[in-house]
C-alpha cells in the first residue's frame, strides 16, 4: 500500500469515526430530550404532584428544559468558535451527565425543575458541535449524507429512551447519566475541523453572538434559519406529549400514552430524516425538500386532531405519521450551518436547532391562551397553521445552500 493510499484510508476511518460519535451524541441529545415527556406523569406522581396539577406543573418543567437548551446554545456555540469544536462535545456531555444522574435523586418540583434546565444547558452543545464538525470536514458532494446519517441514528434515541422507561423513571435518567459518560470516553479519538484551525490562530472574530445582530442581512438570515424549525417542536412537544388531553378532547375511550407516542413519532422522525436527506441530494436543493415536508406535517396533524374517537391503535400509527412529516431536521440544522461562516458556524449551529427547542416555551404560552377559549382541538389547529405559514414564509427568503462551499469567514 503506497503512502497516498494508507492516508487516504486513515482520513477515511477518521470520517466514519467522526459521523458515528457525532450520531451518539446526537442519540444520547433525543433519549434526554424526549425522557420527561414519557416519564412526565410516572416521575410528577412518584414526587407526590397531585393529578389536577400534572399538567401544569410538566408544562412548568418542561419549559425550564427548554429555557437551559436556549442558555446553553449560546454558551457552547460560542465556546465552539473561541475555542473549538471538541472542546463543546467533552464539556457538553459532561455536565448532562451529572445532571442526569442528579435528576433520578430528585423529591419536589422545584428540584426537579432545576436539574432539567442544568440538563438542558448540558445538552445544548450536542448537536450543533457534531453538526458543525461533519459539516465542515466531509466534501460538500457528501456532506448531506453525513449529516443525514447523524439524524437517523440518532433518532433511535427516543426509542432507547421509551425502552428505559420501562425500568422506572428514575432508573432511565440514572441510564441517560450513564450513556453519556460513555459516549465521553469514546470521544476521546475525536479530531479538530480542518476549517476551524485554518481560523484558529487568525485575528478574525470567533463566536461574536454580536456579529448576528450587528447586520441587518445576517440577523434576518439568522431569524429565519430559527422559523423554519418550529411546526417540528409544537408536534412534538404539545401535540404528542400531551396525548392523554387530546385524547379526552378527541372523545378517546382509552388513555394515550405520551409514551407511545413519543417513541413511534421518533422512529417516524428517523424514517422522514432518511428519506428528507435523500430527496435533497437527488433534487440538489434542501429548500424544496424543506417546503415538501412542512405541507405534509400540516396533513398529518391534521389527520390527528380530526380522529374522532381515536383509538390506542390509531394513535400509535399517526403518530409515526406525523413523526415522519416532521423528518426535516436534519435538513433543517444542514441548512443553518450552511448558511454562515466558519468563525460563527458553530455559535449558528448550535444556537439554532436549541432557540427551535426553546420556542416550545412561547408555543405553550401560546397554546395555552388559545385552549382557554378554543378548546384543545381548534387551538391545534389554530397553533399549526401559524407555525407551517411563518415556516414557508421564513423558507422563501433563505438561499439555496446545497453544495456551497463552507471554507469562509464573516466580516464583522
Amino acid at each position: 500500500m503506497t503512502t497516498t493510499t494508507a492516508t487516504s484510508a486513515k482520513a477515511t476511518r477518521n470520517m466514519i469515526f467522526l459521523v458515528l460519535v457525532a450520531s451518539l451524541g446526537y442519540f444520547v441529545d433525543i433519549y434526554d430530550l424526549v425522557i420527561f415527556s414519557i416519564v412526565r406523569i410516572e416521575s410528577l406522581h412518584g414526587i407526590g404532584i397531585a393529578e389536577a396539577n400534572i399538567r401544569e406543573q410538566g408544562v412548568y418543567i418542561i419549559n425550564m428544559q427548554m429555557f437551559g437548551l436556549l442558555l446553553g446554545g449560546i454558551i457552547w456555540g460560542v465556546i465552539g468558535d473561541k475555542f473549538g469544536r471538541i472542546k463543546v462535545l467533552f464539556g457538553s456531555i459532561l455536565l448532562y451527565s451529572v445532571a442526569n444522574f442528579a435528576n433520578g435523586l430528585v423529591h419536589d418540583i422545584n428540584t426537579y425543575a432545576i436539574v432539567r434546565l442544568i440538563a438542558g444547558i448540558g445538552l445544548a452543545g450536542e448537536l450543533g458541535a457534531g453538526i458543525t464538525l461533519v459539516t465542515e470536514t466531509l466534501s460538500k458532494e457528501k456532506r448531506g449524507y453525513g449529516t443525514m446519517i447523524v439524524a437517523v441514528i440518532g433518532l433511535f434515541g427516543a426509542v432507547a429512551a421509551a425502552f428505559a422507561a420501562k425500568f422506572g423513571w428514575r432508573n432511565a435518567y440514572f441510564v441517560g447519566g450513564g450513556l453519556g459518560i460513555v459516549l465521553l470516553l469514546l470521544r476521546l479519538g475525536t479530531f479538530e475541523s480542518g476549517m476551524y484551525k485554518n481560523v484558529a490562530d487568525s485575528k478574525v472574530s470567533k463566536g461574536n453572538l454580536l456579529m448576528l445582530f450587528n447586520d441587518g442581512k445576517r440577523f434576518r438570515k439568522y431569524l429565519y434559519c430559527i422559523l423554519i424549525g418550529a411546526p417540528l417542536w409544537y408536534v412534538v412537544g404539545i401535540l404528542i406529549t400531551q396525548a392523554k388531553e387530546f385524547g379526552v378532547a378527541l372523545g378517546s375511550k382509552e388513555v394515550l400514552t405520551a409514551g407511545s407516542g413519543i417513541l413511534y413519532s421518533y422512529v417516524g422522525i428517523a424514517v422522514g430524516d432518511l428519506f428528507a436527506g435523500l430527496l435533497a441530494q437527488i433534487t440538489k436543493s434542501r429548500k424544496l425538500t424543506m417546503a415538501v415536508f412542512l405541507l405534509l406535517s400540516l396533513v398529518s396533524v391534521t389527520a390527528y386532531l380530526s380522529c374522532k374517537g381515536i383509538t390506542s391503535s390509531q394513535f400509535v400509527w399517526l403518530s409515526f405519521f406525523m413523526g415522519c412529516t416532521v423528518g426535516y431536521w436534519a435538513t433543517f440544522v444542514t441548512i443553518a450551518a450552511e448558511q454562515f461562516g466558519t468563525n460563527i458556524r458553530s455559535t449558528v449551529t448550535t444556537t439554532v436547532p436549541n432557540f427551535v427547542r426553546g420556542s416550545l416555551i412561547p408555543i405553550n404560552w401560546a397554546f395555552d391562551a388559545f385552549v382557554k377559549h378554543k378548546g384543545m382541538i381548534t387551538s391545534g389547529y389554530i397553533m399549526m397553521g401559524i407555525l407551517t405559514a411563518i415556516a414557508l414564509l421564513a423558507l422563501s427568503q433563505l438561499k439555496e445552500t446545497f453544495g456551497k462551499d463552507l471554507d469562509y469567514v464573516e466580516i464583522s
